[in-house]
């Protein structure tokens, strides 16, 4: 099998890290990215790249990590970038062999202008990212 990978990203401690561009062409080349954010911050705004986007919340990966490829290319993204490498790590520790961390998370993909998805009535209210909680419906 190819290596996916070769050529992209920067090794950061014994780990891959690629940038949200680079993410992109990975999965045109058959990556997926693994989306860590909980279900309340994806509902609203997400990843817009068809049948390459696994959502898999930091609450539920140890049991969602049994049911993925090992073989697989995994790029694994949070909000900021901040807590991957712990998720990649435990990919890591069950075998799997293709890992990444997307450097600068979503906010980043969203920033370079890649493909994202909004549902406006799933937006999130609160005076700061801490307190971010969904709208109250009427």
């Amino acid at each position: 099998m190819q290596d996916l990978f070769k050529n992209y990203g920067i090794m950061t401690r014994g780990l891959l890290s690629v940038t949200p561009r680079e993410a992109l062409e990975l999965m045109e080349k058959g990556a997926f990215i693994l989306d860590l954010r909980e279900i309340d911050f994806t509902d609203f705004k997400a990843f817009d790249v068809k049948h390459h986007v696994a959502n898999t919340p930091m609450s539920t990966f140890d049991e969602i990590i049994e049911t993925l490829d090992p073989d697989a290319f995994y790029i694994l993204a949070d909000s900021s970038g901040l807590k991957t490498r712990l998720h990649a790590e435990k990919l890591l520790d069950k075998g799997f062999k293709h890992v990444a961390t997307m450097g600068g998370g979503f906010i980043e993909w969203e920033r370079d202008g890649l493909p994202v998805s909004v549902d406006v009535n799933e937006r999130l209210s609160g005076a700061c990212a801490c307190q971010l909680k969904p709208r109250e419906r009427k």
